[in-house]
């Protein structure tokens, strides 16, 4: 078994222009130093889609997606890194290079490459069975034309047919080769008590479950007998390649349309899904039955922030998934709901009515949850006010979830008119259930990475109960220190190897310091540690480019500018000895030109430094990795020549100096803000406290003070602090 070996990925990232790239998608139209277009992955009117040709990425300023060629090459087909890759050197004709997987490699590889495989025979084998056996024809077939699914339909899904025999499937896959071991695994086949095979889905119409790739992970299947002992649907069991929370039925087919309408139709069924794509409404995806699970709620988000919940008239079914809503709300969707008329249901409803009359439908009906929940929640609550209360509990909840303040504040008052309850009654009880989700979500995560990576916050940061609302907990050490740790991650991503100060030892000699390695080494001396674990990782993942491959790849670098060096001064000298009319003009002329090239040869070789970091994990394999770079170093603006033909101006490379010791000593400081305050908050707790104790904390804020009243005189009369 064989990968894509390390230097073809790196010849492959260092060819791929992204302008290049992008084009083949967006049409863009050049703006000073970058391009612009229009955003291909939401529906843009005006051109917020930049492209920047020297750093190599591209950014969505109203969408916030985008990265580098193959970042963005995955977003845009919705392939694998690997897939990306081999779609670039496609492109620029570049060989790929393969080397061998280790043996922990090559058997993972092997067993997921093997189940997909068995998978796609399944898949091939009841395709075959609906069209080409009696029983497929006469049952399988014959259900689906009777549902009022058409043939195209039938092809475009993929739908199947699974004989009534106990083995069929199996018989016909070891015929062929396929493992019995990849059989079981994939839940095809079953084992029985005994230790015999038979087949899972027998008996049943097929449903074939497609990742986004367009591989088959999964299969549901629905028997057509009227008895209730055996279960209406079956599902392939998780497995390597399957887990279902991850997973939306008939995204496959509708990940394009989701892009192009920025809208996404949440529906329950396969029958649902497959009837609104025949009646023209293609931007739909299913659950499939279960629960609706965060997993699946970032698939969607990968495509777009509008979702619509569509519910059949049950409200009993309702009630009961009404938590998906919250979970939609929670990761900052833009959320709708739509109720179908009385003894409809998506499929049903999408049969009887044009792809017009649904989108109209759709339009003219759909709701905020608010509205939706009243509707559902509200009547059961006549004459019984402890009732009504509960539902507006269950509505400021809900409330509560949405990260964004402005879309709470307008909720409230949204909720406040519908229900006739005082705006500030909401409000505080929504602040109060939001700070609720914060001490046990986000500030649960951000105490177990503190306990990982920031020990010395730990031993001085004592406990502070919830109920203490302006204290440290309802703000954990890690969302109080991002901005801080943000704007220094920048400065490495952006700046990590270019030169910024020189070091003077006792001798007078001096050496070089870039920027990376100056701020290493001072977060090394205060034993400070980003406390944010996806910043963590990303400067991880910078110091080791600085650590391994920065000096080979420099070296290459200078040896290639050294040469085009060479190259342009011989040029220049021929184009001078055969124009110049003079000894003194030759000798004017030639000196003109090695200053002119040697300035480019230094400004290559500065560029290179100040772009590497960025460009090498701006294209890495870790996707957290990659778009955090992406959205760090992205700008959107620059100055243009009108403006810097008449003035110098002072670029914020020409400032770091000045700058990133500003941003660590920022950081520093915030570091002593959050330890005194946490001691300010067990002093206004201590009311027992002994005499002797309390000293002890006035003692240690005190010192707090005087060092930050330290910091204050280097920053400044006022410490500037990135925190609104």
């Amino acid at each position: 078994m064989r990968k894509i070996d390390p230097q073809t990925v790196q010849r492959i990232l260092d060819t791929a222009d992204i302008v290049e790239v992008v084009s083949d998608f967006v049409s863009l139209k050049r703006r000073g130093a970058n391009y612009v277009g229009l955003c291909p992955f939401h529906s843009d009117r005006s051109p917020s889609f930049y492209v920047s040709k020297s750093k190599g990425i591209c950014k969505c300023f109203s969408c916030g997606k985008g990265g580098s060629a193959v970042g963005f090459i995955m977003e845009h087909e919705q392939l694998s890194y690997g897939e990306a890759l081999r779609w670039l050197a496609g492109k620029y004709g570049i060989e790929i290079k393969e080397r061998e997987l280790s043996a922990e490699e090559e058997q993972a590889q092997t067993e997921r490459e093997s189940m997909l495989a068995v998978n796609d025979f399944a898949l091939n084998h009841f395709e075959h069975n609906i069209h080409s056996t009696a029983d497929g024809r006469d049952i399988g077939l014959a259900y689906f034309r009777e549902r009022g699914i058409s043939d195209r339909s039938i092809e475009r899904f993929h739908l199947g047919y699974a004989l009534e025999e106990r083995d069929a499937l199996y018989n016909a896959a070891t015929a062929k080769g396929y493992s019995e071991k990849y059989l079981v695994e994939t839940g095809l086949c079953t084992r029985s008590e005994r230790g015999g095979i038979y087949d899972r889905f027998r008996g049943r119409v097929i449903f074939p479950i497609f990742g986004l790739s367009g591989k088959v992970l999964a299969f549901g299947g629905r028997t057509l007998r009227k008895t209730k002992e055996i279960a209406k649907y079956v599902n392939s069991p998780e497995s390597v390649i399957y887990h279902k929370s991850d997973v939306l039925y008939g995204l496959y087919q509708a990940k394009k349309a989701i892009v192009d309408h920025d809208r996404c139709l949440l529906v329950e069924g396969y029958m649902d899904v497959i009837s609104m794509h025949q009646a023209g409404i293609e931007y739909v995806v299913a659950s499939s039955g279960t629960a609706l699970t965060d997993g699946q709620i970032r698939l969607i988000r990968r495509f777009t922030q509008n979702v619509t919940v569509i519910y059949d008239s049950d409200a009993a079914g309702i009630k009961a998934s009404l938590r998906g809503i919250d979970m939609l709300l929670a990761e900052g969707l833009n959320i709708k709901v739509l109720q179908l008329p009385e003894g409809e249901d998506p499929d049903s409803f999408s049969q009887s009515h044009s792809a017009t009359e649904v989108e109209r439908y759709i339009k003219d009906h759909q709701t905020d949850f608010i509205r939706f929940k009243i509707s559902i929640l509200l009547p059961d609550t006549e004459g019984d006010p402890v009732g009504r209360s509960k539902v507006i509990t269950d509505i400021v909840r809900s409330i509560s979830v949405i990260p964004d303040s402005i879309t709470r504040n307008v909720y409230i008052r949204e909720c406040s008119r519908l229900l006739d309850v005082d705006e500030k009654v909401l409000a505080l009880q929504v602040e109060r259930y939001y700070k609720e989700n914060l001490v046990k979500g986000t500030a649960s995560q951000s105490r177990q990475d503190d306990r990982q990576q920031q020990p010395e916050l730990e031993k001085e940061t004592p406990p502070t109960p919830p109920n203490e609302e302006k204290t440290a907990s309802a703000n954990s050490v890690a969302s109080f220190m991002r901005p801080y740790e943000k704007r220094v991650l920048r400065y490495v991503l952006k700046y990590g190897m270019a030169h910024l100060c020189d070091l003077c030892d006792e001798e007078g000699n001096t050496s070089p310091v870039n920027v990376i390695d100056y701020i290493t080494e001072e977060l090394a001396a205060d034993d400070m540690t980003f406390s944010n674990s996806d910043y963590a990782s990303v400067f991880g993942a910078a110091r080791a480019l600085a650590d391994t491959t920065w000096e080979g790849d420099r070296a290459a670098h200078e040896s290639q500018a050294r040469a085009a060096c060479t190259a342009a001064l011989a040029a220049a000298d021929d184009e001078i000895r055969r124009n110049a009319d003079s000894t003194a003009a030759i000798t004017a002329m030639s000196e003109a030109a090695r200053t002119r090239i040697n300035a480019e040869y230094e400004t290559s070789v500065s560029n290179f430094a100040m772009l590497y970091i960025e460009r090498r994990l701006g294209s890495s394999a870790d996707d957290t990795v990659r778009r955090l770079t992406a959205d760090l170093v992205s700008e959107r603006h620059q100055l243009s020549k009108i403006h810097t033909k008449y003035s110098t101006i002072e670029t914020e490379e020409d400032r770091l100096a000045e700058l990133v010791p500003r941003a660590i000593y920022e950081w520093k400081d915030a570091i002593l803000a959050w330890r005194q305050r946490t001691i300010l908050a067990e002093i206004r707790r201590s009311g027992s406290m002994d005499p002797e104790g309390l000293r002890a904390l006035m003692t240690r804020s005190l010192e707090l003070q005087r060092l930050r009243a330290e910091l204050a005189r280097y920053l400044g009369e006022r410490t500037i602090s990135p925190r609104k």
